[in-house]
């Protein structure tokens, strides 16, 4: 079956919400994924910073069967040994990058990021009580589509079509102290936060921002609540990019890489949010269940046994040091963390990029009109990196409509 073929029937069957996918794909190993046609390309894009360990990786293959020809399902009324361990092994990477200490942590598993900023959104109303009801948010943020997420997502194109939500919500611009400690009293439940706002074009705060965020909610009685998502499970460098800045927010959230392409999130309390839930306060049927569990705990061990953290962190900087070297006038500025960039264009041409390295076997992602996302496995190498920044100047040249006759 064609590509076209794929996309025909891909129209007739599902709901118009994703438009029509330009690709079609069947299969991947490595870095390397293939399309209906058989066309090769070089994912950069790892499904949105979803697949950590690349396609087919054999500690992860190994995890999922193993785990799936044993116990697949439990729902939440059993115990199962895998998510006990892998809730171990999240409460151990917080507490091992917290200078001072943790206290209580806790942990909550869902299905998805949305799911569990969810969990943190009521988590954080439980434990605040009736006084408290106000959540401080920021321009730009994105939390998730369902309707609590949706309340926290400060973009109102896809905000506002869907509410009233039901929330006080107080958006701030990101990064801004001033206005944040503004926004913030005894009213508020809680301060939500990305450490990075990755679908506003990966705009990192400036340095000791977060650290100010925590000190507005000392001194109001506010949650921070931080959104790593996109960013955590060594995405940055580090297991948590919060990690970098020397903070600890009350309440964490997870998902994306941590299942490295099966479908899991988690919600991580300390402190007193450790146990704000009573029993029936929350739940999942599918949440934290054997098969997305054993997955995580393969990209933990894999992530730590094969170094991709501080991988993440040298190509990271190669990928941006490559593209900044380029000198391509469609390029402003690369920015980011490990291997999570990017590419600030001079003019709203992301969309034609992402088209035009495609055609060069180059998966990336028009992020915002004039952004471009890169966010490859962790498991790239220096080789697959240089492959890309090679091509990079004659793609951008195309996009730009710059490109002279071989």
């Amino acid at each position: 079956m064609t590509s076209r073929e794929l996309q025909a029937r891909f129209d007739a069957a599902l709901m118009p919400n994703y438009g029509t996918p330009p690709i079609a794909l069947t299969h991947g190993e490595g870095r390397r994924v293939w399309d209906a046609d058989g066309r090769r390309y070089l994912d950069l894009l790892a499904g949105i910073a979803v697949s950590s360990l690349g396609h087919g990786h054999p500690a992860l293959v190994k995890a999922v069967a193993d785990q799936a020809a044993s116990l697949a399902h439990t729902s939440n009324l059993y115990v199962h040994e895998r998510a006990v361990r892998l809730a171990e092994r999240l409460i151990g990477l917080v507490r091992a990058g917290a200078a001072g200490g943790t206290g209580d942590v806790r942990v909550f598993f869902a299905n998805s990021g949305s799911e569990a900023n969810e969990a943190a959104l009521k988590l954080v109303k439980r434990a605040a009580g009736a006084g408290r009801r106000t959540i401080v948010s920021t321009d730009g943020g994105f939390h998730g589509r369902t309707s609590g997420a949706l309340a926290l997502t400060g973009k109102p194109a896809i905000r506002d079509p869907f509410g009233p939500f039901g929330l006080d919500v107080r958006f701030v611009a990101h990064g801004d102290a001033a206005a944040l400690r503004d926004a913030v009293d005894d009213s508020c439940a809680a301060v939500f936060v990305e450490p990075v706002q990755g679908e506003a074009g990966i705009l990192p705060a400036d340095p000791g921002y977060l650290a100010e965020v925590r000190e507005i909610c000392d001194a109001t009685g506010a949650a921070f609540v931080l959104d790593e998502i996109q960013s955590g499970v060594g995405r940055t460098g580090h297991w948590f990019a919060h990690q970098a800045d020397g903070v600890l927010p009350d309440v964490l959230t997870l998902a994306k890489g941590l299942g490295g392409g099966l479908p899991i999130g988690a919600c991580v309390g300390l402190g007193r949010y450790a146990t704000a839930f009573a029993k029936g306060d929350h739940g999942s049927t599918f949440g934290g269940n054997p098969v997305a569990c054993a997955a995580a705990l393969a990209v933990l061990d894999t992530i730590e046994a094969d170094g991709l953290l501080a991988a993440a962190a040298e190509l990271g900087d190669l990928l941006a040091s490559e593209i900044t070297a380029a000198g391509h006038p469609l390029v402003t500025e690369v920015r980011g963390a490990g291997l999570w960039r990017g590419i600030q264009l001079s003019a709203p041409a992301a969309a034609t990029v992402q088209t035009r390295a495609a055609e060069h076997g180059f998966l990336v992602n028009a992020v915002t009109a004039d952004v471009v996302r890169v966010a490859p496995p962790l498991t790239i190498t220096r080789e697959e990196i240089l492959e890309f920044t090679g091509a990079l100047p004659r793609i951008l040249d195309r996009a730009a409509g710059e490109e002279t006759p071989a």
